[in-house]
C-alpha cells in the first residue's frame, strides 16, 4: 500500500517511505564506486588520481540540480500541503526548464576551463591530459546528471520513491555494464570511464523528463505551460542553497585536501584520498537518502500546519541518525582493509595509506547523519538561509580551518582527521540553531 505524505509516520513507515531513497542514494554511490574500480585496476593509479583531482569541479558544476532539486521539493512539497495543486504544477514545471537551461550554460562553461582549473591544482604532463580528457568528455552530460539530481527528489515528492529508485539502479547497472565493455573489454580507457558514467546518467535524467511528459503519468505532479516567475526560482533555489553549499563547499574542499595532500605524500596521497572518497559515498548516501526521502513529508506537514507531526519527524529522526552513525564509524574500522583492497591491494605501500587513512577519517560518521539531517530539515521547513549556514559552517569553514591547521602539527594524519574536527563544530551549530527556532516552528 502507498504511503501518503499526509499521513501520522511511525518508525516502520518512515523507514517504508524512506528506503528507495536510500538504497537509490547507495546504488548510485555504489557504481560510483565500481568507476573508481575500473579505472584503478584497468587502466592504472595515475588516470585514477587525475579523476579524483578534477572530480571537485565536475561535482560543482552539477551540484545546481541538487540545489533546484532540494530547494523545489521542498517548496512544491509545502504547496501540496496547503491545497494548491495548479501552483504546484507550475513550480514543478518551472524547475525542469531552469535545470535544462542552467545545464547547457555550465556545460559551455565547463569545457573551457577544465584545462586551467586542473593546472591551477597540480596536474602536469600525463595527468594533465587525462584530467582534460575524462572532464570534457563527461562535462557534455552535465545538464543530464543535474535532472538526474532534480528527479531523486521529486519522485518523492511525488509519492513515487520506488519508481525513482528502478530508473536510478536502471541508470546504475547501465554505468556497471558499459565500464566492462568499455574499459575492460574495448580497452578505450578514460574515454570509455567517461561515456560509461555519462550514458548512465542520461538513463537517469532523460527517462524521468520523459515520464512527466507521459499521458501514463499518474502522479500529482505534471508538466504544464507556464510562464517562468523569477520569485518564485529564486525562492526555490534559496531553499536549497545549503544543498548547493554542501556540493560546492565539498567539492573545494577536496580540491583543498587534494593540494595538501600533493605537498605532503605525492600523487599515493591523492590516490588513496580518492579510494577513501569512494567508499565515503557509500557510507554517507544512507544519510543523505534519508534526508532526501523524509524532507518531502516534513515539508508537507509543515504547509498544513501539523506542528506535531513535524515534531515527531524531528525527534525520530534524530534518534535514527544518531544510532546509524555509531553503526557505520564501527563497520568503517571492521572494513577498511577490505574495502582499500578493492581499489589499491596491487600497491603495498598505497593500500597501507589508505587503510591508515580511511581508520582515522571514518570518525566523522558518528555526528555526520545529525549534522546532514539538521541541514536537510530546516531546507525542508523552507528556511533555506539557516540550511545553508550550517552547511557552509560544516563543509567548507571547519574543514578549511582542519585541513590547513591539523596537518602542521599531525603531518598526515591531520588531514585524515581534519574532517571530524569540523563535524563537532558543527554539530555544536546545529544543536544551537534547533534550540533557537524550536518556538518559531513549533518542532519541540
Amino acid at each position: 500500500m502507498t504511503i501518503q505524505l499526509c499521513e501520522h509516520f511511525t518508525y516502520k513507515k518512515i523507514f517504508r517511505f524512506a528506503l528507495p531513497s536510500i538504497v537509490m542514494m547507495v546504488f548510485t554511490s555504489i557504481y560510483g564506486v565500481v568507476d573508481g574500480t575500473f579505472v584503478s585496476n584497468f587502466i592504472g593509479k595515475t588516470p585514477f588520481a587525475a579523476i579524483n583531482l578534477v572530480w571537485p569541479f565536475l561535482m560543482v558544476l552539477g551540484s545546481f540540480g541538487f540545489m533546484i532539486g532540494a530547494g523545489g521539493s521542498a517548496l512544491v512539497a509545502k504547496t501540496l500541503g496547503e491545497g494548491k495543486k495548479e501552483d504546484s504544477n507550475r513550480y514543478f514545471t518551472m524547475l525542469i526548464y531552469l535545470v535544462i537551461i542552467l545545464g547547457v550554460l555550465l556545460t559551455v562553461f565547463g569545457i573551457l576551463v577544465i584545462r586551467p582549473f586542473s593546472k591551477m591544482f597540480g596536474a602536469t604532463g600525463e595527468m594533465l591530459e587525462n584530467c582534460v580528457t575524462y572532464g570534457r568528455l563527461l562535462i557534455l552530460f552535465n545538464t543530464a546528471f543535474m535532472l538526474q539530481s532534480v528527479f531523486q527528489s521529486l519522485f518523492i515528492t511525488a509519492e513515487k520513491p520506488k519508481l525513482g529508485l528502478i530508473i536510478t539502479v536502471a541508470a546504475g547497472i547501465t554505468n556497471m555494464i558499459l565500464d566492462v565493455l568499455f574499459i575492460a573489454l574495448f580497452k578505450w580507457g578514460l574515454v570509455g570511464a567517461a561515456l560509461a558514467t555519462g550514458l548512465s546518467q542520461c538513463i537517469g535524467g532523460i527517462l524521468p523528463l520523459i515520464y512527466f511528459l507521459s499521458p501514463k503519468n499518474d502522479t500529482q505532479l505534471r508538466i504544464v505551460k507556464t510562464k517562468m516567475e523569477a520569485q518564485i526560482l529564486v525562492k526555490a533555489c534559496g531553499n536549497g542553497a545549503s544543498e548547493l553549499m554542501t556540493n560546492v563547499s565539498s567539492s573545494l574542499v577536496s580540491m583543498l585536501y587534494n593540494f595538501q595532500l600533493m605537498r605532503l605524500a605525492g600523487q599515493n596521497g591523492v590516490a588513496a584520498y580518492g579510494a577513501v572518497m569512494y567508499v565515503e559515498f557509500i557510507f554517507i548516501a544512507v544519510f543523505l537518502g534519508y534526508s532526501i526521502g523524509t524532507a518531502p513529508i516534513v515539508s508537507y506537514h509543515y504547509g498544513s500546519k501539523n506542528h506535531d507531526e513535524v515534531k515527531n519527524m524531528l525527534r525520530k529522526s534524530f534518534y535514527i541518525m544518531g544510532i546509524m552513525g555509531i553503526v557505520m564509524m564501527i563497520l568503517a574500522q571492521i572494513l577498511a582493509k577490505p574495502l582499500s583492497r578493492i581499489f589499491v591491494g596491487y600497491d603495498l605501500e598505497l593500500f597501507e595509506m589508505t587503510v591508515h587513512g580511511f581508520k582515522l577519517f571514518s570518525f566523522y560518521f558518528v555526528l555526520a547523519g545529525m549534522n546532514i539531517y539538521t541541514s536537510s530539515f530546516f531546507t525542508a521547513l523552507n528556511n533555506g538561509v539557516i540550511s545553508a549556514t550550517i552547511s557552509f559552517l560544516r563543509t567548507l569553514v571547519f574543514q578549511m580551518i582542519s585541513v590547513l591547521i591539523l596537518p602542521i602539527f599531525l603531518k598526515l594524519d591531520g588531514i585524515w582527521l581534519a574532517i571530524t574536527v569540523a563535524e563537532v563544530c558543527a554539530f555544536i551549530i546545529s544543536i544551537i540553531f534547533l534550540i533557537s527556532k524550536k518556538d518559531i516552528y513549533k518542532y519541540a
